[in-house]
């Protein structure tokens, strides 16, 4: 439990008498040692590894969480959070303008209309329609499999695999928000359901990475200590989003290794290459988290040492059971050879990783990057780090928004996580307007375009890396 639960000897007067800077609010910004603030009321959370939600809320230690738990709780959540009430902030302390002051009410009123428009309503049938469809991709291609020996019908069976395991992605992501039902322990096992036993993935492993990129996107982490960094930028030494992080792993010396030198230099060209991998590396950190063998972040480590996993059973006998699935379809229900079933998995896996990542990449790849103890209000942080997706290049509008199940609106639904993808369309014209009025960038671009920009950005990155790197070091 927080410190600010275990003080609850203090009277309620005497804590409401207790005036609190910004400036001592951002000195407690650890998991260990972490204070939140609500609606100027501050809370101390450290050591609250019990929180529902898990190791998410340690990501705005030391920071301003109004609007991230208005998007990620149902109405009445604060309610738990009154025993680790310590004091009131000072609200001059924190330095806000009239105009950004307008600005938040403005967004808060916002959301507050879009409730009241039920826009955060699901529609039963139309998620009934999307398993449906979904299992109905999978039946086709295992028939694929047990009724023709065509290795042409094998390739087909498998890239259609691939795009199944894409769209029970989008599936696993809506319940796991929790856009379809109100009562959450549900939204857990149809997470469980589409996750670990059609995918593969830990629905924990899943929720404590997703719901940190939530909170924190495009954040690099502002101390070893902190967890209020992004961990889908987490990509070093493959990847570098920012030139910042591409120095981060730099030796003693000053120097980078040879293999960072080569793979910053060269990201623009292995980007492609290394999300085909991208789905090999997701099952293998959900298996390790699933059987306790590791975790892919110091948050998900924490939070397994301290919570563990919230369905131990369902999740391990749901990856146990997808892999039998998966070997006997790869292995063509023992028909295929040895070498014949590798070659068939791997189609399917890599083709997933590469259509998954396409969509969610163009979300935030090569948009605005910030150190978390320099990030912008909830707001603008969502908006300028996120990319929607539109048709264009003869691509059309219909294709994109069922390939993209939903996140070709990533701006709109990184503000409202919540709200169901059925919904996103309405509440895009809103969110559009409100940003034009407010001059706040909002930015989209289409499946060709969106991705010329990631590539570009990853090069220009590759560029700034070298000229410093040269620099520093005029000899190299």
């Amino acid at each position: 439990m927080g410190k600010g639960g275990e003080s609850a000897m203090a009277s309620a007067d005497d804590k409401a008498m207790q005036k609190i800077s910004w400036e001592e609010v951002k000195k407690h910004s650890s998991p260990s040692d972490a204070w939140i603030v609500h609606s100027n009321k501050v809370y101390d959370v450290s050591d609250w590894h019990e929180h529902p939600g898990g190791g998410v809320i340690f990501t705005h230690a030391g920071d301003d969480m109004t609007d991230i738990f208005a998007a990620f709780h149902a109405p009445g959540s604060m309610a738990v959070m009154k025993k680790f009430y310590i004091g009131d902030l000072v609200k001059e302390s924190t330095k806000k303008s009239q105009k950004q002051i307008e600005f938040e009410r403005g967004y808060r009123d916002l959301r507050n209309k879009l409730i009241q428009m039920g826009m955060f309503k699901s529609s039963r049938l139309f998620y009934a329609y999307k398993c449906s469809f979904n299992m109905g991709m999978w039946a086709t291609s295992l028939a694929m499999v047990a009724f023709s020996d065509s290795v042409f019908m094998h390739i087909g069976s498998a890239l259609l695999m691939g795009l199944f395991w894409q769209q029970c992605g989008w599936l696993a992501h809506d319940f796991l928000h929790h856009q379809v039902f109100t009562k959450r322990t549900y939204g857990d096992l149809a997470g469980i359901y589409w996750g670990d036993l059609m995918q593969g993935y830990s629905m924990q492993w899943w929720k404590n990475k997703h719901n940190g990129h939530h909170a924190v996107p495009n954040l690099h982490n502002s101390s070893p200590e902190a967890q209020d960094g992004d961990p889908d930028i987490d990509t070093m030494p493959l990847l570098a989003w920012s030139l910042k992080q591409a120095q981060s792993l730099r030796n003693a010396d000053g120097k980078d290794s040879a293999f960072v030198r080569f793979m910053i230099r060269w990201q623009a060209f292995t980007y492609f290459p290394i999300l085909l991998l991208a789905r090999l590396s997701w099952l293998n950190e959900s298996f390790k988290t699933a059987f306790g063998l590791g975790a892919s972040s110091e948050n998900a480590k924490l939070e397994m040492e301290r919570r563990g996993l919230q369905y131990p059973m369902l999740e391990r006998t749901g990856i146990v059971l997808h892999y039998v699935w998966v070997f006997a379809l790869s292995s063509g229900f023992g028909r295929f050879s040895p070498l014949y079933s590798v070659a068939y998995f791997l189609v399917a896996t890599c083709s997933c990783g590469l259509f998954l990542a396409l969509v969610f990449g163009l979300g935030h790849n090569g948009m605005a990057t910030y150190d978390a103890d320099a990030r912008p209000d909830f707001w603008k942080l969502q908006v300028t780090t996120t990319r929607n997706i539109t048709g264009g290049h003869g691509i059309p509008q219909f294709f994109v928004d069922w390939l993209c199940g939903g996140l070709q609106y990533q701006v709109d639904h990184h503000l409202f996580p919540m709200m169901p993808r059925h919904n996103l369309a309405k509440t895009h014209k809103l969110v559009k307007s409100f940003c034009k009025e407010y001059g706040v960038n909002y930015h989209e671009a289409d499946l060709v375009d969106g991705t010329v920009e990631v590539l570009q950005h990853l090069q220009r990155v590759s560029d700034d890396f070298l000229c410093d790197m040269i620099k520093e070091f005029p000899a190299m």
